[in-house]
């Protein structure tokens, strides 16, 4: 929780205010909160409160997703910044080429994923010895015969 000043909290936004300023449901209000992503301070009736600089980090935070940022990237980046305080357009130039970078190196990988696909639909074997897509460059052979992975969802 944050401390807020007296007449800080008494301007503070509801979190149905910051829900409809900021387009994001409660709920999400809620789960980022819980995620480390935003905080809150309480007022004398226990109710969150949320200073004005929370409206820019919600904002940071829906367009990071919108482009794909995950989660942890998202509080790593979001823990370099002061919370007192709306982020800097100085700030956000920075988050934003560090998001490029790891955005440009997914793209790749999943463009080449993309292609080996297209190869991987006219064999159609899925073979876990030869798939080029089920065991890429075969990194598990040399672990000896057997299962070796697990996905996991």
């Amino acid at each position: 929780m944050s401390k807020l000043e007296p007449d800080e909290l008494e301007k503070a936004l509801t979190v149905g205010e910051m829900s409809a300023r900021s387009g994001v449901a409660v709920s999400a209000l809620r789960f980022y909160e819980s995620k480390g992503l935003i905080r809150s301070a309480r007022s004398k009736g226990n109710q969150r409160r949320y200073g004005r600089e929370v409206l820019r980090r919600v904002s940071v935070i829906k367009v990071a997703q919108r482009v794909g940022v995950p989660l942890a990237s998202i509080r790593e980046a979001l823990k370099a910044l002061p919370e007192s305080r709306a982020p800097t357009a100085a700030e956000w130039r920075r988050l934003s080429a560090k998001w490029r970078a790891e955005l440009d190196e997914r793209i790749g990988k999943l463009t080449r994923l993309r292609d080996q696909l297209d190869q991987c639909i006219g064999c159609g074997c899925l073979s876990i010895k030869d798939c080029w897509l089920r065991n890429p460059w075969d990194k598990l052979a040399a672990q000896g015969p057997g299962a070796r992975l697990i996905e996991h969802a």
